[in-house]
């Protein structure tokens, strides 16, 4: 069983050090940023969508507002004429401009934290965004053949077939000499 275990695990190992040496940490940054940016717009053009609405709703409550006033000098003119069915009829739509109203008023509110929350996520998303862009910067500013650790980093340690026969042979042969 621990024969297994020790297999197993050497297995393991030996699987990390390779996707270790496949996985390239600028590549895989710099996919990051390119997803990083692309939410980052689409997080914009809904802003800008939800902004639009929010005029909408402005210009449409205006209008409302409007209305309703004009619909209580018509309800004075009517009351004024004795018209109580034409009074009946203003009054109805008073009601229902007063519930659109208050609709408009609770979509506007919605509206309001939407926004609100929408628009810190950006900015979060743009500051690390902009770390990320940094830290590319700074891997493609690398020399070629050194990973992030510097010169001592595993993957500048690797020893060819060759250089290992060339010293197997010094060594042989200095083994050998009396």
């Amino acid at each position: 069983m621990t024969l297994i275990n020790r297999v197993s695990r050497l297995f393991r190992a030996d699987l990390h050090a390779v996707l270790d040496r496949v996985e390239e940490p600028d590549l895989l940054l710099r996919e990051a940023v390119r997803e990083m940016e692309q939410d980052l717009g689409r997080d914009r053009r809904r802003l800008d969508l939800l902004a639009e609405e929010q005029r909408g709703l402005s210009e449409r409550r205006e209008a409302l507002a409007a209305s309703l006033e004009r619909m209580d000098g018509e309800l004075d003119l009517c009351f004024e004429a004795g018209r109580e069915d034409l009074a009946r009829t203003l009054v109805r739509r008073c009601l229902e401009a007063e519930r659109l109203r208050d609709a408009l008023e609770r979509r506007r509110s919605e509206l309001e934290r939407e926004l609100s929350r929408l628009r810190e996520r950006t900015e979060a998303n743009a500051s690390r965004l902009e770390a990320m862009r940094q830290k590319a910067e700074i891997l493609a500013r690398e020399e070629p053949g050194e990973g992030p650790a510097g010169p001592w980093s595993p993957r500048g340690q690797t020893v060819s077939d060759d250089e290992v026969e060339v010293v197997f042979l010094r060594e042989q042969r200095r083994r050998a000499a009396p």
